[in-house]
């Protein structure tokens, strides 16, 4: 039986990983365009496998993308009540604005700034992987996104690894 994907099964694979970019178009496309093109389809096991792969990385990332904003959160508050002091200083007149009102803002950018190398870190390292994965799967092989978490596993390679150990054991119990 020839196991060789097929050239459009290669091209939906590459497909599946490239309508990640909905989410520029629409909300939620990273997810609702590759399910619906993995779902069409997931009989083949190329596209299955790449569908799974594309869906947990977008997971993943959503995850870290609130994990980062969750941690922030709390310093945004503390944070904030400076800036607001800072503000109603400069509503109040810019001549009577303290030095050390203004010092008080540096947490605030920092943990800013802080945040925003973190995102955009985040949405380069999601771009070289889309496209990676991409141009793995046009190729008919495999990819594994980096720190991406299997909330879909492949439920094919569960059960192979099931078998397997139960035949290896069967096999012990013949040779002893």
């Amino acid at each position: 039986m020839d196991t060789t994907p097929t050239k459009n099964d290669t091209q939906l694979a590459a497909a599946i990983h490239l309508s990640t970019f909905a989410k520029y178009l629409f909300p939620f496309g990273n997810f609702l365009l590759p399910i619906i093109l993995w779902q069409s389809n997931s009989d083949k096991k190329l596209i299955d496998q790449h569908g799974r792969q594309a869906v947990n990385f977008q997971l993943s990332i959503l995850l870290y993308s609130i994990a980062i904003g969750v941690v922030c959160i709390p310093f945004f508050v503390i944070f904030a009540t400076d800036f607001v002091s800072l503000i109603e200083a400069i509503d109040n007149g810019m001549n009577s604005t303290k030095m050390s009102e203004i010092k008080n803002l540096t947490g605030y950018i920092l943990l800013f700034a802080v945040a925003a190398l973190l995102l955009t870190g985040l949405f380069f390292f999601e771009l070289y992987a889309v496209i990676t994965a991409s141009m793995k799967a046009s190729r008919g092989e495999s990819y594994h996104y980096p720190f991406s978490i299997n909330f879909f596993n492949n439920s094919n390679t569960t059960t192979t690894s099931v078998n397997t150990g139960v035949v290896a054991s069967e096999t012990n119990q013949h040779t002893h």
